[in-house]
């Protein structure tokens, strides 16, 4: 595995370079490449950000990210991965990532333990959110940690982190959280922004959704599924299910909590949360997926009630 050391110091080779960020963009993906192209940018490097979809609204708060773009607008030397397991993560940028790895420069920084170590220069550390390894590699390159910077890597870690309450939180975690408050980033607001601010619509939804929810495997497994029809009857997108999911572990006798997403018609995308003592990272595995051992996710064919079932006999067998 290539360091952040060797990797700033190929990326200060570069002129040039294209950021990728991963499908249904969350916080840490947005945070780290915007946090990443701004250091690039103090490096004299031409830069930006690529996303193969529409930003969700509750990252409006952040400078600069109407400037992410779905494609290329020039043709970079190098092209960087943050926060990606695999190239498929891409979504619809995999093409334009794939169609220039024999031509040009690929690095891709993550922490995913499911990661593939598919570009060139890979660098894979398992850590509460991927902005932790960006505020490194971001040093490595001599940039200064501005406040723009300290509030898009801010965002990253309150989004992974679930606000520094997940399991994989430890020492690091709060090292580099009070490194970039210390720069500036405002914790208070930027949690207010991604965790806690919603509206209307978007409240009624939650409570309609989770009227949904299922007790499976004697309540150790909890199940929420989300059909299209019922964000339609809200007016909302996708990104409206983020938190779902984690609601499953507040009940004391869940060990894993789940959430199905209806992405159109026989297809589903499943997320993860576990307490412990179920490997989700392997769960998700089976079915293709992947991510991190407490959370992880996958996409299932089929219809609800089968899809369901699959993911409970999975489960089941690492209970």
């Amino acid at each position: 595995m290539t360091t952040l050391k060797e990797i700033a110091k190929i990326l200060k080779q570069c002129k040039s370079a294209v950021i990728f960020t991963h499908t249904r963009p969350d916080g840490d993906t947005i945070g780290g490449a915007m946090a990443l192209s701004r250091a690039l940018s103090f490096c004299g490097i031409e830069n930006e950000v690529l996303s193969d979809g529409e930003i969700p609204e509750r990252f409006d708060y952040l400078d600069g990210v109407k400037e992410i773009k779905t494609s290329p607008s020039f043709d970079a030397e190098c092209f960087i991965c943050i926060d990606s397991s695999t190239e498929s993560r891409l979504g619809l940028l995999r093409d334009t990532f794939l169609a220039g790895v024999k031509k040009k420069i690929t690095v891709n920084v993550d922490h995913h333990i499911s990661n593939t170590h598919y570009a060139k220069y890979n660098f894979v550390r398992d850590r509460a959110s991927n902005c932790e390894n960006i505020l490194e590699l971001i040093k490595e390159l001599g940039a200064p940690i501005t406040k723009e910077i300290s509030e898009f890597l801010m965002t990253g870690m309150v989004t992974d982190s679930g606000g520094f309450s997940h399991n994989d939180v430890n020492g690091d975690s709060f090292r580099a959280a009070g490194e970039v408050a210390d720069a500036g980033a405002d914790v208070c607001k930027i949690s207010y922004e991604v965790m806690k601010k919603q509206t209307r619509p978007r409240a009624q939804f939650y409570l309609k959704a989770l009227s949904r929810l299922r007790f499976l495997l004697d309540d150790k497994l909890t199940a929420v599924v989300v059909p299209q029809a019922l964000l339609d009857e809200f007016g909302l997108k996708p990104d409206a299910t983020e938190g779902l999911v984690d609601f499953g572990l507040t009940i004391e006798s869940t060990e894993v909590s789940t959430c199905f997403l209806e992405v159109k018609k026989g297809q589903y995308k499943v997320s993860f949360r576990s307490k412990g003592k179920v490997n989700v990272n392997e769960v998700a595995g089976v079915f293709g997926g992947g991510g991190h051992i407490l959370a992880s996710g996958c996409v299932l064919f089929g219809e609800e009630e089968e899809v369901v079932e699959k993911i409970k006999y999975a489960v089941w067998q690492r209970l």
